[in-house]
């Protein structure tokens, strides 16, 4: 039967480069994917494309490829990557410029490109998922909206002979599957096999994960190696059967718990697995350890996929002001109360207008409130006070009234913090995926 052997090269846009490198020098690989492109990602790149027709690609395209392309080029290891965010076609032509310095000047480069949606969004009262009210009472906030496409575009892409397929918004798992279905002749209605697929690549997504980043817990769950961990593998048969390893000799490790976190993470429905290709089914997957760090993962299923494609809007909801402050020392938690306290009746007095606050002693009572930190006496904390504004100009002065502590506050205070901001948040419609034509554009090195 014949084997692919598919590494995941980057788990979200910041992510380590080194394990990239080791996969294309060791891993034995055919292909390599990047998986850089967050929910809210995209519409920071739509801004950034908006300032300059240029960008709104990954800003790490650059380092990634010149990291990655001479060791790829030479074995034949093919690249797909949603490092376009924004826009696909300039991350291509950039790709192709990078190329052509390294003296690789036969690579083809593929861009996908439609998963723009915004106008046929706008077009349509659609109903917003995760929040009341339709797209169309976000108004002249939305700065983008961006369609989950699937493996099919880039499938054909590498059907054409692409070496690197670069898209914007495409499903994570469709990242992996396109892959599968180019080098093992998959019909787009096969749903078993799609759905096989889609396991795959649901596991391999999130890169270093399912080697043990993110699952290490000391003295729980000990990992060996984190600051040197490998990213992993995945062995693709045609029957859609799978093996999940990583280079050998490299940090982390894959065994069946890190597999079964893994397969559980940012699943709603584990029956139901919506995607663009195919709703995959999760209930009946086995996860076995056959050898140290190679685990089998078998039972996956899929059932025809659904008639609309999910839609990330991207809209500008609000300001964010904030200001942060350092005590330490004997009574710090009580010198940051006052602190707080002193903030809050400022603020109160000034008229700063704001529909949410927040008054947090990091280390204290941050996350889980005062009811939970009873009895906590910490040498040092940190003072923070956040607020929600309509506008800039609110923001700006929360931020401020946490920098007068400085002269104007308990003693001791120190490492003064303020920043100011826009909030770019994410809601989601369904489209007739009939309204999303992705095409593919072709540019050579």
């Amino acid at each position: 039967m014949r084997t692919i052997r598919i590494g995941s090269g980057a788990g979200y846009s910041g992510d380590r480069i080194e394990p990239a490198i080791e996969l294309a020098e060791k891993g034995d690989i055919q292909y390599l994917v990047f998986e850089c492109l967050g929910e809210r990602t995209v519409a920071l790149a739509q801004q950034a494309r908006l300032r300059d027709p240029d960008s709104g690609f990954d800003p790490l395209l650059e380092a990634r490829m010149r990291a990655v392309l001479p060791t790829c080029a030479a074995k034949g290891i093919k690249i797909v990557t949603n490092m376009g965010a924004a826009n696909p076609w300039a991350a291509a032509r950039k790709t192709a410029d990078i190329a052509r310095s390294l003296g690789l000047s036969k690579l083809k480069i593929a861009a996908v490109i439609g998963d723009d949606v915004l106008d046929a969004c706008k077009a349509r009262d659609l109903p917003l998922l995760e929040i009341d009210g339709t797209i169309k009472t976000l108004g002249n906030r939305i700065v983008s909206a961006n369609a989950y496409l699937g493996a099919e575009p880039i499938a054909q892409a590498l059907r054409g002979g692409a070496d690197i397929v670069i898209t914007g918004r495409a499903s994570d798992p469709a990242l992996f599957l396109a892959p599968m279905i180019d080098a093992f002749g998959w019909a787009m209605d096969d749903w078993a096999m799609l759905g096989r697929g889609t396991v795959a690549g649901h596991l391999l997504e999130c890169a270093g994960q399912i080697t043990g980043g993110y699952f290490a817990d000391p003295g729980y769950k000990d990992v060996d190696g984190l600051a040197r961990l490998g990213f992993p593998i995945g062995e693709v048969g045609e029957d859609g059967s799978l093996v999940v390893t990583k280079v050998a000799g490299s940090g982390g490790a894959v065994t069946a718990r890190t597999c079964k976190e893994q397969l559980l993470y940012e699943v709603h429905d584990p029956t139901k697995y919506l995607q663009p290709d195919v709703v995959a089914d999760f209930s009946q997957v086995s996860v076995e350890e056959i050898a140290p760090d190679r685990v089998r993962v078998s039972g996956g299923r899929g059932t025809q996929r659904p008639e609309t494609l999910k839609v990330s809007v991207g809209y500008v909801d609000s300001y964010i002001g904030e200001g942060q402050m350092s005590y330490a020392g004997p009574g710090a938690v009580a010198r940051g109360r006052l602190a707080l306290d002193i903030v809050r009746e400022r603020l109160q007095l000034i008229g700063v207008r704001a529909s949410e606050l927040r008054f947090d002693l990091i280390g204290v009572d941050a996350l889980h409130g005062e009811r939970l930190s009873q009895g906590h006496d910490p040498y040092e904390v940190r003072v923070r006070v956040t607020g929600r504004t309509e506008n800039l100009a609110e923001a700006v002065r929360i931020g401020n009234e946490v920098e007068t502590l400085y002269t104007n506050g308990p003693a001791g205070g120190g490492g003064a913090f303020k920043s100011a901001r826009d909030v770019v948040a994410v809601a989601s419609v369904l489209l007739p995926r009939e309204l999303a034509t992705p095409s593919v554009r072709f540019v050579e090195a």
